[in-house]
């Protein structure tokens, strides 16, 4: 419930639903199974990328994106006190696509927290690997 965006009902059915993170490889493979990231149409070296697959948890997916939508629309209130990262997206990408994508990083921050049992810190940056 600490991660902005996600409330009780949204942390206790993520919990209900995914018992064992590590049964994904990683985030990206989380957010896949949930149906955020983008269908490839890509065909002689040209990546296409088109709507997301939602093939996955339509009720997680819901509460990800409704989240999202909510975390958007005190972004719009209060730009001051908002992530630079977020208000940039807004401002290059429409609102439902920056939902979507928020959606999908959020997705991938929850795996993250919940595969490796920690908590979340705001503002933490990741190591890269050497």
């Amino acid at each position: 419930m600490s991660i902005p965006g996600i409330g009780p009902i949204g942390a206790t059915a993520l919990a209900a639903s995914v018992t064992d993170a590590s049964q994904f490889r990683s985030g990206r493979e989380f957010a896949a199974w949930l149906g955020l990231t983008p269908r490839q149409h890509s065909s002689g070296g040209k990546e296409r990328l088109g709507r997301i697959t939602k093939m996955g948890d339509k009720y997680l997916r819901t509460l990800l994106v409704v989240g999202m939508t909510s975390l958007i629309k005190g972004v719009r209130r209060k730009p001051e006190t908002a992530d630079p990262r977020l208000v940039a997206l807004l401002a290059r990408k429409p609102t439902r696509v920056a939902t979507v994508a928020m959606a999908n990083q959020t997705a991938r921050v929850v795996w993250a927290i919940m595969a490796r049992g920690e908590t979340y810190r705001a503002g933490h940056q990741p190591r890269l690997a050497a």
